[in-house]
């Protein structure tokens, strides 16, 4: 593939970031997964965008297959592909996409792993009095409160939050904002929090957690705290960001039954998505009904 054709990568990366405003992450992601179409293209000697038939996709997908990546792994991949070839129709770059029809191979949807509720009481039973474990327990409380993502987190700023209101302003994927309610206990830990956050803070950094730099905490800060933490406080799981927010939306539908909700809570876009969470609630029933029914008690 020459310069010209390579240059609609960027173009595509450009659109991502500008207008669709996916994450640097996000965009990371789609940027990798296309230099290595283009890698495939060079060797099979597909010289344009336009060149690239079902068949190509196909054997791409295959020969991903056959390297030993996932079935989840080739389905992301697929969609970078399928996104990136809506983009040059809308460029009128190509008239038809070769994506249609393609399928990449399916794996089991893994259950999310969650803590219970004595587990999460006992991470959250953490004695607080150094200026690390205020913020850390701050933090912690809040992503458990608010089931937020990791990047949610991270990204929340002084303004975002309203202690008085009992709610947070949260940015989610694809920049959607929506509000979130803020527990009395996580109001109180963020509370501590503000009475010390002066003391590592530099000036005018806007983040509400920051890092003992001074400047907003990274993601793999926040992961290894967490991580920390459950070890400190002894669970038999390891504690990471995303474990809590899967616990938050299982408690809540555990309680509630409110499956509309729980979508609202977590920002999903489609419910498809936070039904995951309708099999953990009825393993939980299951197992209950296993110990409870007289009838469905195995024999010793």
């Amino acid at each position: 593939m020459d310069t010209k054709e390579i240059e609609w990568i960027k173009r595509f990366v450009d659109y991502l970031q500008n207008e669709r405003r996916f994450s640097g992450h996000t965009v990371s992601n789609y940027s990798r997964d296309l230099n290595k179409i283009v890698g495939f293209c060079k060797v099979k000697k597909i010289d344009a965008w336009a060149a690239m038939s079902v068949h190509d996709v196909r054997a791409y997908i295959s020969q991903r297959h056959r390297r030993g990546l996932s079935g989840r792994s080739l389905q992301r991949e697929l969609s970078t592909l399928r996104s990136f070839f809506k983009f040059l129709e809308r460029e009128n770059v190509v008239t038809k996409s070769p994506t249609i029809g393609v399928t990449a191979p399916k794996t089991p949807r893994k259950l999310p792993q969650t803590l219970d509720v004595d587990q999460v009481s006992r991470l959250l039973n953490m004695q607080a009095s150094e200026l690390l474990a205020i913020r850390d327990k701050a933090m912690i409380e809040l992503m458990y409160s608010s089931g937020l993502r990791l990047a949610e987190l991270v990204s929340l700023n002084l303004g975002d939050i309203d202690l008085k209101e009992g709610s947070a302003r949260v940015t989610g994927k694809g920049a959607k904002v929506r509000i979130v309610p803020v527990g009395k206990y996580a109001s109180e830990a963020i509370c501590e929090w503000m009475k010390v956050r002066g003391n590592m803070v530099l000036m005018d950094e806007p983040a509400l957690f920051v890092s003992k730099r001074g400047v907003r905490i990274s993601r793999r800060a926040v992961e290894f705290r967490m991580k920390e933490w459950g070890e400190k406080q002894e669970l038999d799981s390891p504690v990471y960001p995303h474990k809590l927010r899967h616990s938050f939306a299982s408690h809540i539908l555990e309680s509630s039954g409110d499956l509309r909700a729980v979508q609202e809570l977590l920002g999903h876009a489609d419910i498809s998505t936070t039904q995951i969470y309708t099999h953990l609630d009825f393993q939980h029933l299951a197992r209950i009904y296993d110990e409870a029914h007289p009838r469905a008690r195995r024999k010793r």
